[in-house]
């Protein structure tokens, strides 16, 4: 009977890894079809979107059981690739995102506001998984999207000031204390807990904890598509433009990643990888929440579009790099 029951468990364990792993190969189609579920039956779902912090919250934890110290550390010794990172993430795309929305909406126009909003949440965790299928810096990887969404509570709100000043109206207390609860928190929680079980952790919940991570990961997408639907559809002609924008930005994100990676010297295929993901790829369903919770529904329809076509853009971009900057069987 023991032996019937250890079977059982492993077969359990085994059946949930795979899910998470075919969930993650197949998430650039998941989550745009989860995103169209969430509008189409917004009715059904409208009820639990106050779920959304607590879910986001949970996935955030998962996420940060995978670093400790120990990547942080390699983090302040080899500090420019982050830096460099950042700085391209958060003060040129923004810059780009900005003019791309002014020049097509206006300046204070609430679509401006969701361009800028895009660029500068923080890095998103689907681009660990990414990184690692092109087989670039994983430990950098995340230890970048710990350091980033670290700082969230002061960037997004610094950044949002900085662009709009007195054209849009938000409570920055509340949107820090919001980021604290559902990022900050989460993430030292986690990487406490790796320290003490020394990665033990992860390894031995990942049965229960990845799967469970994917399906909330869904499930905040599906929620704040439901949240925002009704204004989905009523929109005009304009988000067909919005629509060019986003293609546009998430596009030239990868690309700035890729080409900042020149700005250091002899670095090597794995950082330039690295780095286009990072640059790449937000968290967008952070961004779902924080523009339904702040903003205007017109400033979420950016936000809800980068879904559509950032793991979409994601495979084309993994496509050029085995393309164009193949693997060297060292690397491997």
């Amino acid at each position: 009977m023991i032996e019937l029951g250890k079977g059982i468990g492993y077969d359990m364990g085994s059946w949930s890894l795979r899910f998470a792993a075919w969930f993650e190969k197949y998430m650039f189609a998941i989550i745009p079809m989860t995103l169209i579920i969430g509008i189409i039956f917004s009715e059904l779902f409208l009820p639990f979107v106050s779920w959304v912090p607590y879910l986001f919250g949970f996935v955030t934890f998962v996420m940060a059981l995978g670093c400790g110290l120990t990547h942080l550390k390699n983090v302040v010794y080899k500090p420019l690739p982050v830096f460099i990172t950042l700085l391209l993430a958060h003060v040129l795309t923004p810059l780009i995102a900005f003019a791309i929305g002014a020049a097509l909406f206006g300046p204070s126009s609430d679509y401006t506001v969701g361009l800028v909003l895009f660029s500068i949440i923080p890095l998103g965790v689907s681009s660990v998984l990414w990184v690692g299928m092109s087989y670039g810096s994983v430990p950098l990887m995340l230890a970048m999207v710990v350091v980033d969404s670290a700082l969230s509570p002061l960037t997004v709100p610094g950044l949002i000031e900085l662009f709009f000043g007195t054209a849009i109206k938000f409570d920055t207390v509340s949107l820090m204390k919001d980021l604290l609860l559902i990022i900050v928190v989460p993430t030292v929680l986690g990487v406490t807990i790796y320290e003490i079980s020394k990665g033990r952790f992860k390894a031995w919940s990942a049965p229960v904890t990845l799967p469970i991570s994917k399906i909330f990961f869904a499930a905040v997408v599906l929620l704040n598509a439901a949240a925002i639907a009704p204004h989905m559809r009523t929109l005009e002609t304009s988000v067909i433009l919005a629509s060019i924008a986003v293609v546009l930005l998430v596009a030239l994100c990868y690309c700035i990643g890729f080409a900042g990676s020149y700005l250091m010297r002899n670095v090597s295929r794995e950082i330039r990888v690295t780095m286009s993901y990072a640059a790449g790829m937000r968290n967008i369903s952070l961004g779902l929440v924080l523009a339904m919770g702040y903003f205007s529904p017109q400033a979420a329809i950016p936000v809800v579009l980068g879904i559509m076509v950032q793991q979409p853009l994601a495979t084309l971009h993994h496509a050029l790099l085995q393309r164009f900057v193949p693997v060297q069987k060292e690397e491997m």
